[in-house]
């Protein structure tokens, strides 16, 4: 398999992962034969898998155009994926010239391409960190050099937490950032569940099988399960919804059915 110039040495271009098969999913070219049949097994069982995919980024979209319309200027993207068009500097820049964008993800292809990406921006810059790990976010210099955290946060847990089994305690994670958080901060956060899926969870389950099958589990909680995650925030209207439910810009009813599966939310902290 020949090796692209976009991919770091250090990685195994031979194991799936998944930020590249969501990029796969997107329409992106960040990706290679391995997560492309990763996502294309997976698709088998749930045919509108990138439609969920759009569905989360326009919610993204949404979401930052909300926060920036409110006055926040610094966004802090925790498992941000390989950067596509309208990705949430793109997105913050043109609501808020002056707002400042730090990218975290642990995938070093998402790290390396969002660092060629961003050059020359210097109000945004990725880390290479773990979501599980808050401490070595909040601690990082290139976050100190472009957060203060003394002044609101919009804080991106977008189609992340799902990949993040409890035994690895999310919802400590989750509230050890909202600890560091200046009053008025928000949190925007989508998650996977089998709520709202159009088809019968047996056969969503052997979507869900494909990813625990490449080592990445997919964990598909319940809506009570991800409203723990808004513990200590206020939710924002219209509270815990299907993704095209949030501050649509268009007509939910038109959307495709898939869009509707999972959750999304805005929190703010008192």
């Amino acid at each position: 398999m020949e090796r692209p110039a976009w991919a770091p040495r250090s990685i195994d271009i031979s194991v799936p992962s998944v930020s590249r098969i969501y990029d796969y999913y997107l329409g992106g070219s960040h990706n290679f034969e391995v997560d492309r049949e990763a996502a294309r097994r997976a698709m088998e069982f749930m045919p509108g898998l990138p439609k969920i995919m759009q569905a989360n980024r326009a919610f993204m979209r949404r979401a930052v155009r909300f926060a920036a319309a409110e006055g926040i200027t610094q966004f802090l993207d925790i498992g941000s994926g390989i950067p596509t068009f309208g990705n949430v500097h793109e997105v913050a820049q043109a609501a808020a010239p002056d707002a400042r964008v730090l990218y975290v993800d642990h995938d070093p292809v998402a790290v390396a391409h969002s660092e060629a990406v961003l050059a020359g921006n210097d109000r945004v810059d990725v880390v290479a960190a773990d979501l599980c790990k808050p401490r070595e976010i909040l601690a990082s210099p290139r976050l100190e050099r472009l957060i203060d955290l003394n002044r609101p946060v919009a804080l991106l847990l977008v189609a992340i937490l799902h990949f993040v089994e409890d035994a690895d305690d999310p919802y400590a994670a989750v509230a050890e950032l909202r600890g560091a958080l200046a009053p008025g901060s928000l949190l925007i956060l989508t998650h996977a569940s089998y709520e709202g899926i159009p088809l019968p969870a047996e056969r969503a389950e052997g979507a869900v099988d494909v990813y625990k099958n490449i080592r990445n589990p997919l964990i598909m909680r319940s809506r009570d399960d991800i409203a723990r995650f808004f513990e200590g925030y206020d939710m924002v209207e219209p509270g815990l919804v299907p993704m095209p439910h949030w501050r649509p810009e268009s007509a939910p009813e038109d959307e495709d059915p898939y869009a509707f599966s999972g959750f999304a939310g805005v929190g703010r902290t008192a």
